[in-house]
């Protein structure tokens, strides 16, 4: 890419621009112009007002472990206040069990299915923010933030990438990009491959996990068509189809018998998890002057299916089952902006989606008979193995609609107020208004100072919910406590939000921010594994508090950056109201009467990185810290504390026909750290989970 002079200029509808290492004029078509513009319109459109804004560009996302080979949530561990989780690879922000909505290029991705495969990749990041404490109003449905993502397109680049990166694990990763234009037409492509010997989370502390392959494909293409100077069509489709073995743990002992099979080897137990995704989203976009207008349609399908090792599995827990969720997602939205006059801004907009949820689920269990003295369901002597089917559908509606006003009251302050009213309707129907409220005040030029107030509504993950008939599982070793059995549904989350902060940049390099939050909670949302498959399963508390306070710091000067996280948050919840049939009598009645940690719930939380370039050449180093997830009998002990540091450098060679290639080398937890960061006891934890041992990694990326 070119490396444009601040001082490009725009004349005659065509922009001129200098290229500083080549000295030659670049000539930007008027097409790039306008879509420039339309970029900055759909900004408006959507902005970020009064919420606190944390944000890795082209640059920063380089200059970590791995670049743009990274994991996406290892790319995002870099925020503050993200507590880093090997369960699921879902992203906990602020205290919140992944409730984080997903939008790219401004356009919302629909929800959909999350097992343990990431179908977002960091390759076709150009950046990506994360959007947190008082949203403005149009924000709805999954309010813990908003991951905002900027992917590379044809307006920026003219050219294709052939990369292949990989070393320790057996990592191996080809990718193949192209981007460019034709007339009104810009589009960028990618695709890619990768196998790991390292896909889910290992068990135990050894350096290489046993059975735990994972082969990877994700295609993405972002393509936008200018229609005329104020309007133009956006379409982007993503594809992810991704297969796990799970991981086996030697040397455990058989808990039943089936038919005459009394032992087996654990450490060749066969089970393993398939998840496919697939969205489309068609935006189109028009400015009518002052009045900016957003209309978009998207459609997402994703699946989750776990195959057991069904003799392995009945032998160690009881059950196996071969369960399949499945996922569609309907969302039509549309989004007004209008520029009324020089202090006010006014912003509406309407949503709906349309989801139906599909479970075909078969158990494989032994007959049983309830031993009251013991609690439990008693394996019946000899029993033999049966089926037993448990399908089922659903579906849900949610519908939004959102008005706020942005007004600048004076040059210094500015107040963005709003409502937003929700409706979802699926096993139960919830509704809420909720006000909204940021402050924004900028007394001199180096300091911003915001407060805000939010009331949220969270709707529970409809492809979780369990809709299982626990009746039919009485006297079978999947079989409930009786005295669960009444179990509420599931219900939406409520809660109020208070968020103050500041921004200081002490100099032109150096820039310090502090953000504080404090949520109280009704109907907690979390969310567990409550058996062998990557499948999650709701349930709600009474109350809930959430509080937190969070300092960046971060310093550029020539070819010299740095920064630095810290992060302090509590996630505490009381009084179990729903999903109870998940957890033992005693676990039931203790979280009843005591405050508890949720299993995402880490104290402190911190990540640091420095990065140096000369020339063509980079090094960086980058580390993140942890005092420990909670575990132990409803969460009341907290594990040990954690630091991993990685270490990388990159040089990238010019050819004479302007061809490039780059180089990357990469180490990955550079101390060989052995860390349990889930211990297989706790609320919602099935399985221990270690982080990955040290790595060796590099790769090679060329132009063409």
């Amino acid at each position: 890419m070119l490396a444009l002079a601040v001082g490009a200029f725009i004349a005659g509808g065509t922009a001129v621009a200098q290229d500083v290492e080549d000295s030659q004029a670049t000539v930007i078509p008027p097409v790039m112009v306008e879509e420039k513009a339309l970029d900055q319109a759909r900004a408006r459109i959507s902005p970020s007002l009064g919420a606190t804004t944390y944000t890795l560009d082209s640059e920063k996302i380089d200059t970590q472990s791995q670049g743009e080979f990274a994991p996406f949530d290892q790319t995002f561990y870099r925020f503050p206040g993200v507590a880093q989780d090997e369960l699921d690879k879902r992203l906990h922000v602020r205290g919140e069990e992944a409730d984080l909505q997903y939008r790219i290029n401004g356009l919302l991705i629909p929800n959909g299915l999350s097992g343990f495969g990431q179908e977002l990749s960091t390759t076709y990041l150009d950046s990506v923010s994360l959007i947190t404490g008082t949203l403005p109003a149009q924000y709805g449905n999954r309010t813990a933030g908003v991951v905002d993502m900027q992917t590379k397109s044809g307006q920026d680049l003219s050219e294709g990438t052939v990369s292949v990166y990989g070393g320790s694990y057996q990592r191996a990763q080809p990718t193949i990009e192209y981007a460019g234009t034709s007339g009104q037409w810009s589009g960028y492509g990618m695709f890619s491959y990768l196998h790991d010997g390292l896909g889910m989370a290992n068990p135990n502390s050894s350096y290489r996990p046993t059975h735990d392959n994972t082969d990877q494909f994700k295609g993405f293409l972002n393509l936008s068509y200018l229609i005329d100077g104020s309007s133009r069509l956006t379409l982007i489709v993503s594809a992810a189809h991704d297969a796990f073995q799970l991981p086996t743990t030697p040397g455990q002992t058989p808990q039943y018998q089936y038919g005459t099979i009394t032992a087996f080897n654990s450490a060749t137990v066969n089970e393993n998890q398939s998840e496919q995704a697939y969205y489309e989203i068609l935006g189109y976009q028009k400015n009518f002057g002052t009045i900016d207008l957003q209309v978009t349609q998207s459609t997402r399908y994703s699946s989750v299916a776990f195959q057991p090792d069904t003799v392995a599995d009945v032998l160690f827990n009881g059950i196996a089952s071969r369960t399949e969720h499945q996922l569609v997602s309907n969302d039509f939205q549309i989004d007004l902006s209008d520029r009324v006059n020089d202090q006010h801004t006014v912003r509406s907009g309407v949503s709906v989606s349309l989801q139906r949820a599909n479970v075909d689920t078969t158990d494989t269990v032994l007959p049983a008979t309830w031993d009251a003295g013991g609690g439990q369901w008693a394996a019946t002597p000899n029993g033999l193995p049966f089926n037993v089917v448990d399908n089922y559908a659903k579906t849900g509606q949610l519908y939004g609609v959102y008005l706020q006003d942005e007004w600048r009251v004076t040059p210094k302050l500015t107040l963005n107020y709003g409502i937003r009213a929700d409706l979802w309707s699926a096993y139960v129907t919830e509704s809420q208004i909720s006000p909204r409220v940021n402050a924004v005040y900028k007394p001199i030029e180096t300091t911003t100072l915001h407060a805000g107030y939010g009331r949220y509504f969270t709707p529970p993950p409809l492809e979780f919910i369990e809709a299982v008939d626990l009746v039919k599982f009485n006297n079978t070793t999947n079989g409930v406590d009786p005295s669960l059995q009444g179990s509420s549904p599931v219900r939406s989350e409520r809660y109020h939000a208070f968020d103050v902060g500041i921004l200081q940049d002490v100099t032109p390099h150096l820039h310090v921010g502090l953000d504080a939050y404090y949520k109280i909670k009704t109907n907690v949302l979390d969310e567990g594994q409550f058996g062998p498959a990557m499948i999650f399963s709701p349930n709600n508390a009474a109350k809930g508090l959430v509080r937190g306070v969070e300092l960046t710091v971060s310093y550029e000067k020539g070819g010299f950056s740095a920064y630095g996280n810290v992060a302090r948050s509590q996630a505490m919840a009381e009084g179990l109201t729903s999903g109870q049939w998940q957890f033992s009598p005693a676990e039931v009645a203790y979280m009843q009467t005591h405050w508890y940690h949720l299993d995402h719930d880490q104290n402190w939380t911190a990540s640091a990185g420095v990065a140096y370039q000369w020339g063509r050449d980079k090094v960086y180093a980058d580390a993140l810290y942890g005092s420990g997830l909670y575990g132990g009998f409803c969460n009341q002990y907290e594990l040990p504390v954690y630091a991993t540091l990685n270490v990388g450098a990159t040089r990238e060679f010019k050819l004479g026909n302007g061809q490039r290639i780059k180089l990357r080398f990469d180490i990955t937890n550079l101390t060989d750290t052995r860390y349990e960061i889930r211990n297989g006891d706790g609320i919602g934890v099935f399985a221990p989970q270690y982080l990955p041992r040290l790595g060796v990694y590099g790769g090679v990326s060329s132009s063409f």
